[in-house]
């Protein structure tokens, strides 16, 4: 495996390649990622194999080139895997609007789009195609899809095109793509540190068939437990009622009442280093819980509720000198206020609040809108923006309360 000058391990970049008429510019984008000390490996579509030759990549990468289901190290039918967990970030480019709507619809009929599903790396599409294409309803729902993954879109230019057109549609230059590229390697500034993470609703039981809970759907505990992940950390999520993919290299537990939350939070939190605690917990529960299903004939009724444990506050009045508790903030009115009066009242190192009384972020979406409140300092927006990228800069700021920096 190649070597940076300094020492450090080589960004290690997957890159495939589509049938557009820009495939050309992808060979000079190989010499730019390598030339910034990056291990390209190229996988091109059939139908661009037929526009380039795949010895061409493979003269400036040093590396095979794969074309199709059947090729690559170790055992062809696990191809696709093996690079997917070789590759630090993977970038298509130039990306045409079949691959994009493959990926979008999670197609998988070659290689390049089946190694796409079994990847967790970060992901880097450079879109080239006819300006009539580009604006396409179909292209702009598949790259809003995209997009609301994580996935970085980097636009096309605008010039002259192959068709004859001055449009929308050329490929970016290499040397912009090959930043693109590396600037979204993933951080290790995580490796080694232990997370715990809280996600989703609890649910407290009524009768045997009905209980209460909220909107709260998970995914942006699920995003922070992906990232943490994918920086190195040793990640632990402590999931409620959800019904979403664990994220890779995560220990999951799941807890669908605020008891069983409580009990899993405090004895994994002994072990762990920071404590992030976006998870829902139900503020009231039933007095108690009916034996058998309450008829619909019984006539009105009465629901005595009680306060259920603070799980956040008791977490943190525990913790040694050395953990981070960051806490999360629902607000539908006065967000800034009401994080500052959580994070003393809680003796809290930060809290991410957001207003959940619009329909654009924070429950039932993909994408979020963020005040990161500290003990120090001004608040910090984060976002609009996807959770995936909300997790990067809650983490960024997480990194540097422990590296003190």
């Amino acid at each position: 495996m190649a070597d940076r000058s300094d020492g450090e391990q080589a960004l290690r970049v997957t890159l495939g390649v589509s049938a557009g008429i820009s495939v050309y510019k992808a060979c000079d984008l190989v010499r730019r990622l390598m030339e910034r000390g990056a291990e390209v490996r190229v996988v091109l579509t059939a139908h661009a194999a037929r526009m380039v030759a795949p010895v061409t990549f493979q003269a400036l990468s040093g590396n095979p080139v794969i074309t199709s289901l059947f090729e690559g190290s170790g055992d062809p039918s696990i191809a696709h895997v093996e690079l997917a967990k070789w590759e630090d970030v993977l970038a298509v480019a130039p990306a045409t609007a079949n691959v994009l709507g493959k990926f979008a619809r999670g197609i998988a009929d070659d290689f390049l789009s089946t190694h796409y599903l079994a990847s967790t790396a970060p992901v880097v599409l450079a879109p080239a195609m006819n300006g009539n294409m580009w604006r396409h309803p179909a292209v702009r729902e598949n790259l809003d899809i995209l997009s609301t993954r994580g996935h970085r879109i980097v636009p096309p230019a605008k010039g002259l095109l192959a068709c004859g057109d001055v449009d929308e549609g050329r490929l970016p230059e290499p040397a912009l793509l090959a930043e693109e590229i590396v600037r979204l390697a993933p951080e290790r500034d995580l490796a080694g540190v232990p997370i715990l993470v809280t996600a989703g609703p609890t649910r407290e039981a009524l009768d045997p068939v009905r209980y209460l809970t909220n909107r709260s759907s998970g995914r942006m505990g699920f995003a922070l437990a992906a990232e943490a992940a994918r920086r190195g950390a040793e990640v632990t999520l402590v999931a409620g009622a959800v019904d979403l993919a664990t994220p890779p290299g995560v220990r999951r537990i799941d807890a669908s009442t605020g008891a069983e939350m409580r009990e899993a939070v405090l004895v994994a939190f002994r072990s762990a280093r920071v404590l992030i605690m976006t998870a829902a917990v139900a503020d009231y529960a039933p007095a108690e819980a009916l034996p058998r299903k309450r008829k619909k004939g019984d006539g009105p009724w009465t629901l005595e509720l009680k306060k259920t444990p603070d799980i956040l506050r008791e977490a943190s009045e525990g913790r040694s000198a050395d953990q981070l508790v960051i806490g999360f903030a629902a607000e539908t009115e006065e967000v800034e206020a009401g994080a500052r009066r959580k994070l003393e009242e809680k003796n809290l190192d930060a809290v991410c609040a957001n207003d959940v009384s619009g329909s654009d972020s924070g429950f039932d979406v993909d994408r979020n809108a963020l005040l990161l409140v500290r003990k120090h300092g001004s608040a910090v927006p984060i976002g609009p923006d996807s959770k995936a990228a909300c997790s990067r800069a809650i983490l960024d700021a997480l990194a540097e309360m422990i590296h003190g920096r």
